[in-house]
């Protein structure tokens, strides 16, 4: 049987703030103009005007989807930096009021605001979303129903937004609190096949509740605009070097749990509930307190996991030329997500003597400064 391409796309969303005052501030036609001049099809705005997002082209290597991700990234910088704005890739803004924020005027942005009311209008956060190509539908299905279990192992590397409207929620990731009162979001459901889907999603759209798979918000699904499965459960990371981390390790699990398939071995699969343990405890507590190993019923430290990760997908990273940032991920798990490194820059700010609201401002530069390192 032919290998699938695992060919690799990564997606970010990032906020735009002033950089005087770090708060957030809604992109001038002017500047989604001159975004889409220099970057052809690959920004556009999100749903709030504070908002923007971009997304690589297809790539055979992690190496090549980190060139463009960083060219991007470069450019979106550069281009707002003309307009006295800076952007930030954190999933929650650290101080700024969700109130206060307009949504985009757009046939599909309006629609949402409309259906969703003020679920929608809450919707302050960003994610990272990573593309790996699998061209066979059912194929798709059945590694899906098996990288489930590993979301909240990704998830606790990437956790970068601890604050809410100024204050720090307790969690790492407080992105899925707000992004969870959507409908048809979560884990996905254990499907026996290509077809369960298409009949699940063509109920929906029959009854005219949604227009098309675009409106299956699911932390892992299979892409509707593309033959790919798209991991969705990520925060975006402040740093270029962290995302591609987090899509070197998605890709390579995936060929992993493919390689299995070829000897007749598979993944074992567990129950959503027991998988939503382990995504609640790596969005409170990020690498901090570690996640539930089912097969040895124990809580086990994540940089340990993420060593035993590491060595499973070892050929699969080699193969797939991605070894040196699959291995960058145990230096994440040790050091902890950036909302260990924002609450630090806050404290630094405090202890300098500076205000809460102060300290905030601080976090925000921090941030900024993350998002053009390495580029």
């Amino acid at each position: 049987m032919n290998e699938p391409a695992f060919t690799i796309g990564i997606e970010e969303e990032y906020l735009l703030v002033d950089p005087q005052t770090g708060a957030l501030a809604e992109a001038p036609e002017a500047l989604m103009a001159d975004c889409a001049a220099a970057l052809e099809g690959q920004v556009s705005p999100e749903f709030l005007r504070c908002q923007i997002e971009v997304g690589t082209r297809p790539h055979q290597t992690v190496a090549g989807a980190g060139e463009d991700l960083r060219h991007l990234r470069r450019t979106v910088a550069e281009l707002a930096a003309r307009h006295g704005l800076a952007p930030i890739a954190a999933s929650c803004h650290p101080f700024s009021d969700w109130k206060e924020q307009h949504h985009t005027p757009k046939d599909r942005y309006d629609g949402l605001a409309r259906d969703l009311a003020g679920v929608a209008r809450r919707m302050l956060i960003c994610g990272m979303h990573v593309h790996v190509g699998i061209e066979r539908e059912d194929l798709r299905i059945d590694l899906m129903n098996q990288l489930t279990y590993f979301l909240p192992h990704f998830l606790a590397l990437s956790c970068s937004s601890p604050f809410w409207q100024g204050e720090d929620t307790g969690l790492c990731s407080y992105r899925l609190t707000i992004f969870d009162n959507l409908p048809r979001t979560g884990l996905p459901p254990h499907l026996s096949g290509w077809g369960e889907f298409e009949r699940s999603v063509a109920a929906l759209v029959e009854l005219g509740l949604i227009e098309d798979g675009t409106k299956i918000w699911w932390d892992l699904r299979p892409s509707h605009r593309f033959p790919t499965l798209e991991s969705r459960i990520c925060d975006v990371s402040p740093r270029v070097e962290d995302t591609l981390t987090l899509a070197a390790l998605t890709q390579a699990t995936l060929r992993m749990l493919w390689r299995l398939s070829q000897r007749n071995q598979r993944w074992r699969t567990y129950d959503a509930f027991l998988i939503g343990e382990n995504r609640w405890r790596a969005q409170r507590y990020g690498c901090a307190e570690g996640l539930i190993d089912f097969g040895r019923r124990e809580i086990v430290p994540v940089p340990e996991l993420i060593d035993e990760l590491l060595h499973l997908i070892e050929e699969d990273a080699g193969w797939l030329r991605s070894t040196d940032p699959c291995e960058r991920a145990r230096g994440m798990a040790a050091a902890g997500p950036s909302a260990v490194r924002q609450r630090a820059a806050l404290e630094r700010a405090k202890l300098a003597g500076a205000s809460h609201e102060e300290a905030l401002r601080a976090v925000v530069r921090h941030l900024a400064e993350e998002f053009t390192a390495g580029l």
